[in-house]
């Protein structure tokens, strides 16, 4: 089984190369502590079982009362033993979020100096009253998330079996020159992606046990035009992890589809603004220090968000609001509105 979850994939990688882009697991149900309380318990009570066996019969004890302070004098260690190891688990884990949050806060101390220190830093009260606006007007557009825009000529598709991108139109043949029937075009696969395999793809698997998952990115990486834009998502998902920094940590606010179409059709800043959605501070001013200060960093997001748009754009030509919608909702497409933001190309 574990050689199955280590199988390569297309190009080399392997299932954990492509990193399980959700927060790390929690710490162990069992702590050793606990093991530790449980040895002294059981010593505890060994020790007075063999008080009580070999003490012979303990004529004169008092009757009920009696009887209640042996047990007060049995149990109470006990009680006494898991109350300190609960404390010591609360500390450890006290200790773990006080560090993290400390990695944050100096994190965000830090991008605020360095842009201080690069004249970069703007009054805050106009750009907060703009963002309380703009989380008014998603608030209002929510309502409307699950508007199509549907072709009153036809059915579409099921995503499971449309196609996420349209076929190429043959190039039309001079009258003279009748074209000759040798086959397919180089460029057009037999089979194309769906567009449920595509989203699928762009969500990446959620864990080791998410065949649907893996094979949709297995198709998906089947299209070498679509795998640029999953390596380049996996790049940019990857660096972000090393910060902290996960995509299904974010709640950003929901753009309609229409947005969405005008940035594919090329619009640009004011007109695009709700796609940048993202809030969360935290993870804003990290990646904003990271653009800084890592050209690795900085090329890698670049080179994503342009495979992006290129791909984006060829994707809504053929999808519909509920396609777009649900592409959205894709770490990919997060990772997009929160490298968008920092970048400004929704300024």
């Amino acid at each position: 089984m574990m050689a199955e979850e280590q199988t390569a994939e297309p190009g080399g990688a392997t299932r954990a190369d492509f990193g399980l882009y959700s927060r790390p697991s929690e710490d162990p149900a069992i702590a050793p502590g606990d093991i530790v309380a449980g040895a002294v318990s059981l010593l505890w009570l060994a020790l007075v079982g063999g008080f009580f066996l070999f003490a012979g019969d303990g004529e004169g004890s008092g009757g009920p009362l009696g009887t209640i302070m042996v047990l007060v004098a049995i149990f109470l260690p006990v009680a006494l033993i898991w109350i300190a190891a609960i404390t010591l688990r609360t500390a450890r884990t006290m200790r773990s979020e006080a560090q993290r949050l400390q990695a944050a806060i100096d994190a965000m101390r830090h991008a605020y100096v360095s842009q201080s220190q690069a004249g970069l830093s703007k009054p805050s009260v106009e750009k907060r009253l703009e963002e309380i606006a703009a989380a008014a007007r998603q608030a209002e557009s929510a309502i409307v998330t699950f508007t199509s825009r549907r072709d009153e000529d036809a059915v579409q598709p099921s995503a499971d079996r449309k196609a996420a991108f349209a076929a190429p139109k043959p190039a039309a043949s001079g009258d003279e020159q009748p074209g000759l029937a040798l086959g397919a075009p180089a460029e057009s696969p037999a089979n194309p992606v769906s567009v449920g395999d595509f989203i699928r793809a762009l969500n990446f698997p959620d864990n080791a046990n998410d065949k649907e998952g893996f094979r949709a990115l297995r198709r998906a990486l089947d299209d070498r035009a679509l795998a640029k834009l999953i390596r380049a998502a996996q790049d940019a998902l990857t660096l972000l992890s090393q910060d902290g920094i996960y995509m299904d940590d974010l709640r950003p606010d929901r753009a309609r589809p229409e947005v969405w179409r005008r940035f594919a059709q090329g619009e640009r800043g004011r007109t695009i603004a709700a796609l940048g959605g993202v809030r969360d501070r935290s993870s804003l001013a990290l990646t904003a220090g990271r653009m800084r200060q890592d050209t690795i960093f900085r090329d890698a997001a670049h080179h994503f968000l342009r495979q992006f748009d290129k791909t984006f754009s060829e994707f809504e030509k053929n999808a519909s609001d509920q396609d777009i919608a649900a592409l959205a909702e894709t770490r990919t497409a997060r990772a997009f509105m929160l490298l968008g933001r920092v970048t400004g190309i929704f300024d």
